[in-house]
């Protein structure tokens, strides 16, 4: 037997129908408040789901800000290094700047030393040199000799011998101290003619004898070496020549040996 379904109130409702119902039984639901409480779970969920994303944003920005810290301090004590090391390389500079500013001063101060010495030892030489020259001792005469011998004896001298030697020497010969001294005597001398007498510097004294000028004066110093007169042929002279006494006091007759004198000066008499 075969069923028909009959026409009007009891046919399937259609979508448009089954929506309306929906929506109004939605907004029964939600006057009568039962929509709210139902929703709450999902809105609690919703906002926990929030927080936790929340969190992972506030981890990931603090992670960012601990990275960023470190980065910082990395960079600090970066720079911190670099400038030690630029400290320490200035300091090296400056400390060899100032090594080679000392070394420097004391090579001038050795050299300045040293140029000092030298000066001091030629000014010492100098006057060793001058010393030399004053204390050196001279013949008479230059390149002249002996003629006639200390204590040779005759009728020509009063006290029979005589006093001193004859260097031969031609009239006008240049006439010269045998050493560094003082003129005690320059003058007429009776048998001696023109003479002078120096007293040396060693004490002793020196006579030249029948010159035909003189040139110093009493009290006047005398280098060894200087020319003091020329020779002659002046007083008891038979001819031109030079007469020379080496003696212990001004005077006559406090004679000695010219020769052995003049010896001991270092001249090859």
């Amino acid at each position: 037997m075969a069923f028909t379904r009959a026409t009007g109130k009891h046919r399937a409702p259609s979508r448009l129908t089954r929506r309306s119902a929906q929506a109004a039984g939605i907004a029964a639901l939600t006057t009568t408040g039962v929509l709210g409480s139902l929703s709450s779970p999902a809105l609690a969920a919703d906002t926990e789901a929030a927080k936790v994303a929340d969190t992972g944003l506030t981890q990931a920005l603090s992670l960012d800000a601990t990275l960023a810290a470190r980065i910082d301090a990395q960079a600090h004590a970066q720079q911190r290094q670099a400038e030690a090391v630029a400290k320490a390389k200035a300091a090296a500079e400056a400390r060899a700047k100032a090594a080679k500013a000392k070394a420097k001063a004391e090579a001038e101060r050795k050299a300045e030393a040293r140029a000092k010495e030298i000066r001091e030892e030629k000014a010492r030489a100098a006057r060793a040199a001058e010393r030399a020259r004053l204390n050196a001792f001279h013949l008479p005469v230059a390149g002249s000799h002996v003629t006639t011998g200390y204590n040779a004896g005759g009728s020509l001298w009063s006290s029979g011998s005589h006093s001193g030697v004859d260097f031969r020497a031609a009239s006008g010969s240049s006439v010269v101290a045998v050493g560094a001294g003082t003129v005690v005597e320059a003058g007429w001398g009776g048998a001696y003619g023109n003479n002078i007498v120096l007293r040396m510097a060693d004490g002793t004294y020196t006579q030249y004898g029948h010159l035909s000028s003189i040139g110093v004066s009493v009290g006047q110093s005398v280098s060894s070496g200087q020319q003091i007169g020329l020779s002659g042929s002046t007083g008891n002279s038979t001819g031109p020549h030079l007469h020379f006494e080496a003696r212990t006091t001004p005077d006559y007759g406090s004679d000695m040996d010219p020769v052995a004198y003049l010896r001991s000066h270092g001249l090859n008499v």
